[in-house]
């Protein structure tokens, strides 16, 4: 009877903590002292507990640095797993490392664009939304060279070697950029109307 009940106690409480873990609490482990393969049972499963606990916190802690807290660089630490839950931490980091690596480059590119380095463009391999992203990034530092390219070859022409008549050509552009290149050929033009209306009179003049 004595072995019978420890028995019954012992399946009780592997079938207790069992149910809490398919439940999603990770908080109970077997304490019921037991031999044999009982023993190796109970060992068996704390050991599975504590590592999903482990696995549920380390990933939990990734999500949160990356997901809400904004601090990139975190991976998963989670010792001792194999098989599915090796191949879900694995996951779980690439995609940590992924993000990262993507995040980081297009902050590089947007910091040199703010400090008016237009050399630097998008490089990390990216997909979905995050592609889409750092298309819009490259296009718009396409643009800016573009824009920056042409107004100093309008300013070299017009100031340096007294060369009227030309306009600076930007495809594509909207918004202030348009203005500002709309802006730079109105005053080139009227710059070479002045300067050439100038030129005619005083040749009148001098004959």
């Amino acid at each position: 009877n004595v072995m019978a009940q420890n028995l019954t106690d012992q399946v009780r409480e592997i079938a207790s903590v069992t149910t809490a873990v398919a439940h999603g609490d990770l908080t109970k482990k077997i304490e019921r002292p037991a031999k044999g393969e009982i023993l190796q049972l109970q060992q068996t499963i704390n050991t599975m507990v504590d590592q999903l606990r482990t696995f549920a916190s380390e990933v939990t802690r990734v999500a949160r640095d990356v997901g809400t807290e904004g601090i990139l660089g975190g991976q998963a630490d989670v010792e001792g797993v194999q098989g599915m839950w090796n191949e879900l931490t694995v996951n779980v980091n690439a995609m940590a490392n992924n993000l990262t690596t993507q995040v980081r480059d297009i902050i590089k590119v947007t910091t040199a664009v703010a400090k008016g380095d237009l050399t630097q463009k998008v490089q990390a391999e990216c997909r979905g939304e995050i592609f889409e992203l750092k298309k819009t990034i490259n296009s718009m530092v396409d643009q800016l060279q573009q824009f920056a390219r042409e107004v100093t070859k309008i300013a070299r022409e017009v100031g340096t070697e007294g060369r009227l008549g030309g306009q600076a050509t930007v495809h594509d552009v909207q918004g202030t950029w348009r203005d500002l290149t709309e802006n730079v050929n109105g005053m080139a033009m009227n710059l070479t109307t002045q300067v050439r209306e100038i030129a005619k009179v005083t040749t009148a003049v001098a004959k």
